[in-house]
């Protein structure tokens, strides 16, 4: 397992709930001061809600949460439970006349795994943001990880569970978290250890196959599962950055999925990541970018260390 959490900058809280039958949940994250923010989505399948607005250009300058949720595009309806959340407390974008809370976020396919009639709502955003605490060590199977999985070109029988992951790396007063909610695609890679740790899995034989080579050999047959995937994450940081740096950050930690998971960013992929800044210290926008990438790739696997066997699927624990 590698080092921190998310919470390790300060100004952040982060809350789960979830559905322990179903095997879906949410992830929120809370910056209830307002930190500057910014998203980059590279897969081609993205469920999300209030990207537009993190464009440099555009006119709000701080959000006050973001959510990570199960549930595929129904999952969006947390957002609202987190806005009512926050209005009580009044935070959110002052326009006179009350508070708007901004609460980007995006979701991911879980729907395979589990009852895929249950998808996180405005009840369950509502419930995971109350539970947000400022020291949040939680990883593994909750929150928008409960029904995460990895390796599904085959289909359930060959694929593997995966969850959250957090950490976090710090460069003298700089510091750098990330959490992921791991539904991947493709098979998963330790980068640092230089090891395969998840992806298809032949239970019989005891060995991974290899999703790139399997598609090599019958592409048309893997339509079943081309929408049953999507890696979301979050990277926070204490630089100072703006909404345009952000997008920056975002996109540069996208090279930590693309370290960790292969294939990444498909047609059959969502992937998106999302950055807050809570502006404390100075810093080389290219230092966080690498930060953030290396933080990213550590978080994948600590979603894959920290999982276990559920909804039929088996873990990195049961198989090690």
């Amino acid at each position: 397992m590698y080092e921190g959490f998310l919470t390790d900058v300060k100004g952040i809280k982060l809350g789960h709930a979830e559905d322990k039958l179903a095997l879906t949940g949410t992830s929120v994250i809370l910056c209830e001061k307002g930190f500057t923010a910014g998203v980059d989505v590279r897969g081609a399948g993205p469920g999300t809600r209030e990207t537009d607005l993190l464009r440099a250009e555009n006119l709000v300058q701080k959000v006050h949460a973001v959510f990570l949720t199960g549930g595929s595009a129904f999952g969006l309806d947390v957002g609202g439970g987190i806005m009512k959340f926050l209005e009580e407390k009044n935070v959110g974008f002052d326009v006179g006349v009350g508070v708007v809370p901004i609460v980007p976020g995006a979701v991911l396919f879980d729907l395979a795994v589990g009852d895929s009639k249950v998808r996180p709502d405005f009840k369950m955003g509502y419930t995971a943001a109350k539970n947000a605490r400022e020291k949040d060590e939680s990883m593994g199977n909750l929150g928008a990880g409960s029904g995460a999985s990895v390796g599904k070109i085959l289909g359930n029988d060959f694929a593997m569970k995966s969850g959250i992951g957090q950490s976090s790396v710090k460069v003298g007063d700089l510091i750098v978290s990330s959490i992921v909610a791991l539904n991947a695609l493709g098979d998963i890679f330790d980068y640092e250890d230089g090891k395969r740790i998840a992806g298809v899995y032949d239970r019989k034989n005891k060995k991974f196959l290899d999703t790139c080579a399997l598609y090599e050999k019958r592409l048309n047959d893997y339509n079943q599962f081309s929408s049953a995937n999507t890696t979301i994450s979050l990277v926070a940081t204490n630089a100072k950055l703006t909404k345009a740096n952000c997008n920056k950050i975002s996109q540069m930690a996208h090279d930590g999925y693309a370290r960790s998971i292969n294939p990444v960013h498909t047609m059959n992929d969502g992937d998106t990541i999302f950055t807050l800044s809570s502006g404390e210290v100075a810093a080389d926008i290219n230092l966080v970018g690498i930060l953030a990438a290396k933080t990213i790739s550590r978080s994948i696997a600590n979603a894959i260390y920290s999982a276990e066997d559920s909804g039929g699927l088996v873990s990195y624990k049961s198989i090690k």
